[in-house]
């Protein structure tokens, strides 16, 4: 059989997308070792060379496609009728319409369905309206004609049912996990530090500034934080972009001393923030998975999270949890956090048993279960 996955989001620098399309691929390569099946990798020039093949049945194919563009839609379907795929895995909800081969689709949330504002866009009014239609086009066409549909959190699952009226029986979780391969023996802690001008003791956040992630409830709440603890900093790590921009005018505006933004950091320098930090925090209003805080615990730090949509599901008992939309909340519960070394002991001692839950070995296996079952 030949499989063909897009994986033009491939790597860290496409933030969560990035990184379950690179762990899928990896993984994939390991457990599939004996079957006659081939693997046709779709990347972009940008990726292409990052992705490094150990498995010689994985062949990489360059799409110089953009996400969300016409070649996507009219061209990509000829390259891989090129190929001759019999299976296509689509890692994100942009499958072109006139595709018309066996796919499965991954959809990792829903988020533009309940977040549909132009708060969420650097488009004006007219674009973002013709983008919202194109978008419920495309992903209610993925999603009839897929033969399975790949969630990764039973709260999505319920949404797509419930947003796109998909059968219960179509949707297959398969859960994310979290990479140990970044921990490092020999950390230069000091000069990673002295680097970003971090001095003091800090709360930490990883991930976008997308307008659902919260940020500015956060640094309001920061402000509150920091009136009792003088010297702690907020420490917010992302690749820069035009929302991170925005989160910055906004401390600005509203003059909140204390927040440092990293931006765009190696795994050696992540794993750093992550072991320095006091408390990791997750404001997040909507999470079709929620990565970070499993990574957190990982690292051994006390999280503190927002108590929506999937995260009850993926952290379980494990964490402190606040309402994301009030300030009050998210203050004293850190703060909870912060004054408490047994509460974080706690925290720290039953994230490790959760992470026993998840792992990218078992994502791929079940992945490729339902690679078996889409072909029977």
């Amino acid at each position: 059989m030949r499989i063909g996955i897009d994986a033009r989001f491939f790597g860290p620098k496409q933030k969560g997308l990035g990184r379950y399309s690179q762990k899928l691929i990896e993984n994939l390569e390991e457990i599939d070792q004996d079957s006659n099946d081939e693997y046709y990798i779709f990347l972009r020039r940008q990726n292409f060379d990052y992705f490094k093949p150990i498995n010689r049945r994985f062949k990489k194919v360059l799409a110089e496609y953009s996400w969300y563009g016409w070649k996507e839609q009219l061209i990509f379907p000829l390259l891989l009728n090129k190929h001759k795929i019999d299976l296509m895995h689509f890692c994100h909800f942009n499958v072109p319409i006139f595709y018309r081969k066996r796919f499965v689709v991954t959809i990792h949330d829903l988020i533009l369905f309940h977040f549909p504002t132009i708060k969420n866009t650097t488009l004006n009014r007219i674009q973002y309206f013709f983008k919202m239609m194109m978008y419920h086009l495309v992903i209610r066409s993925a999603t009839k004609r897929a033969v399975k549909i790949i969630t990764i959190s039973n709260y999505v699952k319920e949404d797509i049912k419930k947003e796109l009226k998909i059968a219960d029986e179509k949707i297959i979780v398969t859960k994310e996990g979290f990479d140990l391969n970044s921990f490092f023996d020999s950390v230069d802690y000091q000069t990673i530090f002295k680097k970003y001008d971090i001095i003091n003791s800090y709360l930490l956040y990883v991930g976008n500034a997308y307008p659902h992630k919260n940020l500015e409830k956060l640094c309001d709440a920061f402000i509150e934080i920091r009136r009792k603890y003088l010297d702690m900093n907020l420490v917010i790590v992302g690749g820069e972009d035009y929302f991170f921009n925005k989160l910055k005018q906004y401390i600005k505006i509203n003059q909140i001393d204390g927040v440092i933004f990293p931006g765009f950091v190696s795994d050696k320098e992540l794993d750093a923030f992550y072991r320095g930090a006091k408390v990791f925090v997750f404001p997040s209003l909507y999470e079709g998975f929620g990565l970070p805080p499993l990574e957190a615990l990982a690292k051994g730090i006390a999280v503190v999270s927002s108590n929506r949509t999937s995260m009850p599901e993926i952290l379980g008992d494990t964490v402190q949890y606040f309402d994301p939309e009030s300030t009050d909340s998210i203050v004293k519960n850190i703060i909870t956090v912060l004054e408490s070394e047994n509460r974080r002991k706690e925290i720290i001692k039953k994230g490790e048993e959760r992470l026993k839950m998840f792992s990218w070995k078992k994502m791929a296996q079940k992945t490729l279960d339902v690679y078996r079952s889409a072909m029977m």
